[in-house]
């Protein structure tokens, strides 16, 4: 695995990112627009996951960051949940709902895989690291 030092390496948030972006795209045109609970939950859900990512992150800390990880996961799980709203509401067409709901799935996928890898490593977080020697 390629050493990360900072939350932009991270795959996942990359991503998220990118989901954001589309999220955003897609919420700011005709009805969906107008549908301000629906708009400003969904764009709230997408920013959570790159969000709880950097947040973790920068904690410094293996299980705090695991912990966000998870939040992060499950926020990607809503935006799935709320496209399906966008999609009987006819917001989004099938093509754009496939599309975005694949990326969620490939976040949680990633994310999962960190996770579990985290979970297994020794590496227990910067802030368990020893001060430098010289």
């Amino acid at each position: 695995m390629a050493k990360i030092e900072q939350f932009e390496d991270i795959l996942a948030w990359q991503k998220g990112r990118e989901l954001t972006q589309l999220v955003y795209r897609a919420s700011r045109k005709g009805e969906f627009a107008k549908d301000f609970a629906l708009r400003d939950q969904i764009r709230r859900a997408v920013i959570s996951i790159t969000s709880n990512i950097a947040e973790g992150f920068e904690r410094g800390g293996t299980k705090e960051f695991i912990q966000f990880l998870g939040h992060s996961k499950g926020s990607s799980g809503e935006v799935r949940s709320q496209l399906y709203v966008a999609l009987d509401e006819e917001y989004v067409d099938q093509e754009l709902w496939q599309e975005l709901h694949n990326r969620c799935l490939e976040i949680s996928r990633l994310l999962d895989g960190f996770i579990k890898y985290l979970r297994q490593t020794e590496i227990k977080g910067r802030k368990f690291q020893g001060p430098p020697t010289t």
